[in-house]
């Protein structure tokens, strides 16, 4: 079976003129699971949609493989219950796994939900090399403008998450949607992984708040910019600053503001659009 990415509702629409009837499309979410040689390693309540990108991306970014070289196969299984992310991963990395075998279920919302330590909730962020690249700061203030484009799935119902990659020069080159953004952004990174794209040749763009996880997620994939419309907690700009990523917040209406390591952005009057 397949599940749709959203459905439409009946509704009223209440304004000062009285109430409408309407029909709205709304997102669906559904548990997904992913599940390395036959053992679950986490439950997620996610969008339905990019399963093979999402799975490959949380297995990076949460540690679960070093490498997508680990990865032996893939395969996805939904039922009414919700998908299963089956990955088959090869001996040497499943044994390991099993040594430090995490169990993450939680809402949507929560990154952390799960995690048996508060070493594992602080677990320190790889520094992520410095890049050969700056950008314009006219790149980076339409950033989120032009991730927009890319929200199919929000321009129908309003209600998701995306994240996207900036590639200096070219603008977003992928995106990914769901209505959780640590999935927007594990779907991204896994789709990118999936077709060897550098991630450390550009920036993520994210339509959230800048959190922790977010920062973490980003280091481990080793991309050393994130953009995003709202601002960063204070954790994850610490986590920002020792990582070695560039943290631009409030991209939007042409202007934003940088966090850490703005050597990375040009300036000066002569940047134009």
């Amino acid at each position: 079976m397949t599940h749709p990415l959203s459905r439409s509702f009946p509704g009223l629409a209440l304004r000062a003129g009285g109430a409408t009837p309407i029909s709205r499309s709304l997102p669906e979410e559904v548990p997904v699971a992913i599940v390395c040689n036959g053992t679950t390693q986490a439950v997620m309540m996610a969008s339905p949609g990019d399963i093979r990108d999402f799975a490959h991306g949380f297995a990076l970014t949460e540690g679960l493989v070093a490498g997508l070289e680990e990865i032996e196969d893939f395969e996805e299984v939904a039922s009414g219950e919700g998908i299963e992310a089956r990955l088959w991963l090869r001996e040497d990395r499943a044994q390991a796994l099993a040594a430090r075998r995490r169990r993450m279920a939680g809402p949507v919302g929560c990154g952390l939900c799960g995690i048996e330590s508060l070493e594992e909730a602080n677990r320190p962020a790889p520094r992520v090399p410095e890049p050969g690249f700056t950008f314009g700061r006219f790149e980076l203030a339409g950033a989120t403008d032009a991730l927009r484009a890319h929200q199919a799935l929000h321009a129908l119902t309003g209600a998701t998450h995306a994240a996207g990659f900036l590639a200096p020069g070219e603008g977003v080159v992928e995106a990914r949607e769901d209505v959780g953004r640590h999935n927007a952004l594990d779907k991204l990174i896994g789709a990118l992984a999936l077709r060897g794209a550098d991630m450390g040749a550009g920036a993520f763009v994210l339509t959230s708040r800048i959190s922790v996880e977010l920062v973490q997620k980003c280091a481990m994939a080793g991309c050393p910019m994130l953009v995003a419309v709202s601002a960063p907690t204070a954790h994850a700009l610490r986590v920002a600053e020792a990582a070695g990523i560039t943290l631009v917040a409030f991209a939007r209406q042409g202007g934003f503001d940088v966090f850490s390591h703005p050597e990375r952005i040009k300036t000066e009057a002569t940047d134009v659009a």
